[in-house]
């Protein structure tokens, strides 16, 4: 996937979640005097990888221009528990206002990466990309794409319009793998990367012999994954997909597979535990 300017659609994003949360005013926020300053840390709870630190700031600086935020981690690094990460200084109602919407990002966008990069350590040694899916939380796929990336993984398409991706559906639709392959090559575009799935062995061949170049294997077992990469002999390019965790992958990883994508990076989020604290 070709990276995408995230200004705008941090922008988006922000604006969204802003919006959601104060609408009208932060009533309580009206409990602190207009014009005091304060000063705040963020700390994690938890081993993670730092991530959304943009998100993170612009949340801050859409409701105080003069605020500072002094990073005492970077992003991608590897945080340990009780690690500061950051120093955030400005309007106590600003930041009061600004907390959650800001620490909801970082803690998504951290969680994210911090799982991308446990599948990534996983299969360390071995020649295969650890690849997301379309399978992210509404509003936040760039967000969440951005995120397996700082983890160390890799992008799929952004969506329906940047890749084809031909499932079952698609090929009972279109009248078979001979018949679906031959008019996505003909009408796809050189750039774009057509991909086909498949759930058998015979199909695996019927697409080879179609002239596949990237196929999916869905909830092959380790046995087929390894007769598949030697039916295909290079041929193709194989992606395995469908129940893989952490507990299998380095295995799928070894039958020879050039990919393994895995929905849970961004679908099973589990956010990064933070803590923020201000100190008037």
């Amino acid at each position: 996937m070709a990276t995408p300017n995230l200004a705008p659609h941090i922008h988006v994003n922000v604006s969204a979640a802003l919006e959601e949360d104060i609408r009208d005013g932060d009533l309580t926020a009206q409990l602190i005097p207009e014009h005091t300053q304060a000063q705040a840390t963020v700390v994690t709870r938890q081993q993670m990888v730092l991530c959304g630190t943009l998100w993170f700031e612009e949340c801050f600086f859409r409701l105080d221009l003069d605020c500072k935020i002094r990073w005492k981690t970077g992003e991608g690094d590897l945080a340990q528990p009780g690690q500061q990460l950051c120093e955030v200084h400005g309007n106590a109602r600003a930041m009061l206002t600004a907390e959650r919407s800001a620490l909801n990002f970082l803690q998504t966008l951290s969680g994210t990466a911090t799982l991308a990069r446990r599948y990534v350590d996983a299969v360390a040694g071995i020649n295969v990309r650890i690849m997301d899916t379309r399978k992210t939380l509404p509003g936040l796929r760039i967000a969440q794409k951005y995120a397996v990336g700082i983890g160390g993984g890799h992008n799929q398409r952004i969506g329906l319009f940047d890749g084809v991706l031909i499932k079952e559906n698609h090929i009972a639709a279109a009248g078979g793998i001979g018949a679906v392959l031959e008019h996505a090559f003909r009408i796809t575009p050189q750039h774009v990367p057509i991909q086909i799935e498949v759930e058998t062995l015979p199909q695996l061949d019927e697409a080879l012999d179609a002239g596949a170049r990237l196929i999916l294997l869905d909830n092959f077992s380790l046995p087929d994954m390894r007769t598949a990469v030697t039916h295909a002999a290079r041929r193709a390019g194989l992606e395995a997909s469908g129940n893989i965790t952490l507990d299998n992958v380095r295995a799928v990883a070894e039958t020879g597979v050039d990919r393994i994508s895995i929905g849970a990076l961004t679908k099973d989020v589990k956010a990064a535990d933070l803590s923020m604290r201000f100190t008037l």
